[in-house]
């Protein structure tokens, strides 16, 4: 990891998806053992929800850790889905259940806002001139492009 600072907005967008990601996974394997050990209306859906769930819970958890670590491919994944919990917490609201929408839909604008902000953009895009790893310049030290 590089020596630049991580802003707040980072860490609380960084947050959220984690928090996402654990209730995703905590969902995949509450469906999972009700797969095994309950009676599915229909056991392919089940265990496809389930899957799912879980891949999606470590995805975003794998994005979480992508944006603490400043790393710029973690935004993109992150706003997507931000965007699709915002799609989420409407479908909750408007099917009575706003004790699940509303504080989904709060954490997404949240994100989102953070995620877009000038301390999280600086922080993903500008590049570091103590890593080498940053540098997007094609030439080397010499001047040349590439090998004779």
């Amino acid at each position: 990891m590089s020596s630049r600072r991580r802003p707040f907005t980072l860490i609380i967008s960084a947050a959220i998806e984690a928090a996402e990601g654990f209730a995703g996974l905590v969902f995949g394997l509450f469906v999972g053992w009700e797969t095994v050990v309950g009676k599915p209306l229909d056991l392919a859906s089940a265990i496809g929800v389930a899957v799912l769930a879980l891949l999606g819970g470590l995805g975003m958890l794998a994005v979480a850790r992508g944006l603490l670590r400043m790393q710029r491919w973690s935004r993109s994944p992150a706003v997507v889905t931000q965007l699709f919990a915002l799609f989420v917490a409407w479908n909750l609201i408007q099917s009575e259940q706003p004790g699940y929408g509303v504080p989904l839909a709060a954490g997404a604008v949240i994100a989102l806002v953070a995620l877009l902000s000038a301390p999280t953009t600086k922080a993903l895009f500008t590049e570091d001139p103590t890593d080498p790893k940053d540098s997007t310049d094609p030439k080397d030290s010499t001047g040349e492009t590439g090998p004779p």
